[in-house]
């Protein structure tokens, strides 16, 4: 007998009832129906990926200064309404819903894309629409992209949906909204998406008819949601000063660990080298009008050994009861602050942070000796200077807390799972606000922690350009970096390098200068580095350099640099865990450049695209609009830019546009113009490139 092939378009749940309405291709009764179980499931958690051609979408406008492709990462909101219909652990296909998605880092983008960014959601459209998935703002419904030519693939035992080959093609709103109607529907990326699923309806069917419909607590979630160990720091609490030497204090955080992983967490404690190490960090934002243009690491810790793997639930991941020797799937392990001071804390230079590889503790080189050194308040604990917490000295900065989590565990899994690699979401980060002058300084949180975020990611107007070297072979970075104009003709160029968790560490940044550009106040700053002790994996024991980086400049670029490897194996590198900051001033405005990241211990230097000061002008033009104070276009109307002993000017189009050429950069000119019956107010504008915008009003 042949066998009805369901095709599970649409679901509604009925108010009173709760039953599943099924809409079929083709409409049969019993006894031909089909037999099973048929769940209806959303996403629990998920990823989803948008690579970019950014020079397709801003055209010719942006095409001599190239922006190449661009992968922006989401994290699906939590139980989103993005469903999806399996009748016997077969996909039988998505069904109209939503998911929000939320970005992992902040980008440029073109138009109204940028403004939308944090606030995009994917679309599964209605049955008869012309595409199945759209790209939307999830507050106007605006639509940006629609995708076409992708595939569904879905895992059923470990409950895992995977969209991939999908082509991004650009909405008629959107192309018409950038100014470039003809490239709609022209494909401009890549779109790809992964997730864990949760069931939250099961209907038993007998040759086609439900003999019972059950509707799960969506509040009741399974215990993990990514395949295979996946430790994150769940919370970030209690940051404390428990210690004080001379000009520094010694200060400690309390974490809590999360399995977000389908499997149990190897958690085994010292001598075995297979469990978690926990650094904490602290970063200071500070400086300009807003005391956000810049953004520093002031505080390190050594490394705690984790131990003894509790059972709690206090991520709501629904903990499977596992705990001791490994961290269950879905359950939680609390450190307090107190614990994470130690004293016992372990050296950061015996751990590989990208495979989590460190010696075992019953080893000719333990990785958490403290039997020939004494401890003072601050040893091992998160060294910070007083001087970076006196709020009289620091008035108006904001602080942030960082913990991470590194563990071999995860890197086993993903050697012997490809795909299933969890080592680049293991830092949170929490706001703190910081009470005294000096010792002892108080701490209280300032809204709650932000998981999976490195702190970097706090820095508003910031762009961050994430880096990986070696994929699969070594971890991944971030530079940010953000210009501010602290007065007229001056621009302020600040740069963060980040350090997540590579090995080869990184040894010099240098940044690209345009033809003729001069630089001021040329600045560095790292961290406190912890002095050496015997047994702490440095070279004779030494501990890691504190001198600051060298600075070369030339005639196309900016440059600062540590020792190389083979001049001094304790370099001041930036290791893993770490943030160097580089910065000038200079009177030419920006444009995007090229930065070169070089490395310590191996591997060719990376380049990475970031805002430096552009080359110097010959001339530069001046262009806006007149119109008259009710909005109306002017045409024909002379505007002229008077200054520097010199007058230019030029007449307004039919539309009222203007454009002034040939003025010369770095001088102030005085607009105005002549029209018969308007009288116009005229404006003073600093020209240092070329200028648009300068609108001229007239009045009657």
């Amino acid at each position: 007998m042949q066998r009805t092939l369901l095709i599970a378009i649409l679901t509604i749940f009925l108010p009173v009832a709760g039953i599943l309405v099924y809409y079929t291709e083709s409409v049969q009764t019993a006894p031909n129906g089909e037999s099973g179980t048929l769940e209806k499931m959303i996403v629990s958690r998920g990823t989803v990926s948008l690579e970019l051609d950014l020079d397709r979408l801003n055209g010719e406008r942006l095409r001599s200064k190239p922006l190449g492709t661009r992968q922006l990462n989401f994290d699906s909101e939590r139980n989103s309404f993005f469903s999806i219909i399996v009748f016997e652990d077969e996909l039988r296909g998505p069904i109209p819903g939503t998911m929000t998605i939320i970005p992992r880092n902040a980008a440029e983008l073109p138009g109204k894309l940028n403004s939308s960014y944090e606030q995009l959601m994917v679309e599964r459209s209605m049955p008869g629409e012309p595409y199945e998935l759209t790209v939307r703002d999830n507050k106007t419904g605006f639509t940006f992209f629609n995708i076409e030519g992708h595939t569904f693939d879905y895992q059923p035992g470990k409950r895992i949906l995977t969209v991939k080959g999908g082509r991004i093609l650009v909405s008629e709103e959107f192309a018409s909204e950038i100014g470039q109607p003809g490239i709609a529907g022209s494909v401009v990326g890549k779109f790809a998406f992964t997730a864990k699923m949760h069931t939250i309806e099961v209907a038993e069917l007998v040759d086609g008819a439900i003999t019972s419909d059950v509707l799960p607590a969506i509040d009741s979630p399974e215990a993990g949601t990514t395949p295979g160990p996946d430790v994150v720091v769940g919370d970030v609490f209690g940051l404390s000063q428990f210690g004080v030497s001379g000009s520094q204090v010694g200060l400690a955080l309390g974490t809590t660990s999360c399995n977000y992983g389908t499997e149990n967490l190897n958690w085994f404690r010292l001598p075995d080298n297979d469990h978690p190490v926990i650094p904490q960090n602290l970063y200071r934002m500070s400086g300009g009008s807003n005391n956000d243009a810049r953004f520093e690491q002031i505080g390190q810790s050594s490394v705690k050994h984790a131990f003894t793997a509790l059972t709690q639930n206090l991520c709501a991941l629904g903990c499977n009861g596992v705990g001791g020797s490994r961290l269950g799937s879905g359950c939680s392990d609390p450190y307090s602050a107190s614990l994470n001071a130690g004293p016992n804390l372990g050296s950061r230079a015996w751990i590989n942070p990208f495979d989590g590889h460190y010696p075992r503790g019953d080893s000719a080189t333990p990785p958490n000796d403290h039997s020939s050194h004494a401890h003072s308040g601050i040893t091992h604990r998160i060294l910070t200077n007083i001087s970076d917490l006196d709020t009289s000295q620091n008035v108006g900065a904001t602080y942030y807390a960082e913990g991470q989590y590194i563990t071999p565990h995860e890197y086993a899994w993903c050697e012997a799972n490809p795909g299933e690699c969890n080592m680049y979401n293991n830092v949170s980060y929490r706001q703190y606000s910081v009470n005294g002058t000096g010792s002892p300084f108080g701490f209280s949180p300032v809204g709650a922690t932000q998981r999976e975020k490195a702190a970097i990611e706090a820095w508003p107007g910031a762009t961050i350009v994430p880096f990986e070297p070696a994929p699969g072979t070594d971890g991944v970075g971030a530079v940010a970096y953000k210009v501010t104009s602290p007065g007229p003709g001056v621009w302020h160029y600040e740069y963060a390098v980040y350090n997540q968790n590579l090995d080869r560490a990184i040894q010099s940044f240098a940044v690209e200068l345009g033809s003729g550009v001069s630089v001021q106040n040329v600045g560095f700053h790292s961290p406190p580095q912890h002095p050496g002790s015997p047994n702490d994996g440095t070279l004779n024991d030494a501990g890691f350099s504190s001198a600051a980086w060298s600075e070369t400049l030339t005639s196309n670029s900016m440059t600062w640099s540590s020792e190389s490897f083979a001049q001094n194996q304790n370099a001041n590198a930036i290791r893993w865990g770490t943030m160097y900051n580089f910065r000038f001033d200079s009177t030419s405005p920006p444009e995007l450049k090229n930065a070169t990241i070089g490395f310590f211990k191996t591997g060719n230097p990376i380049v990475v695209q970031v805002m430096a000061p552009m080359g110097a002008l010959a001339s530069a033009t001046m262009s806006g609009r007149v119109t008259s104070s009710n909005g109306r276009p002017l045409p024909y109307t002379w505007v002229v830019a008077s200054g520097g002993g010199e007058t230019f000017s030029a007449m307004s189009n039919m539309f009222g546009y203007y454009t002034i050429r040939g003025l010369q950069p770095g001088q102030t000119y005085t607009v105005s113009a002549g029209a018969k019956g308007y009288t116009f107010t005229p404006q003073d504008i600093d020209v240092n490139g070329n200028v648009s915008g300068v609108d001229v009003v007239a009045d009657p």
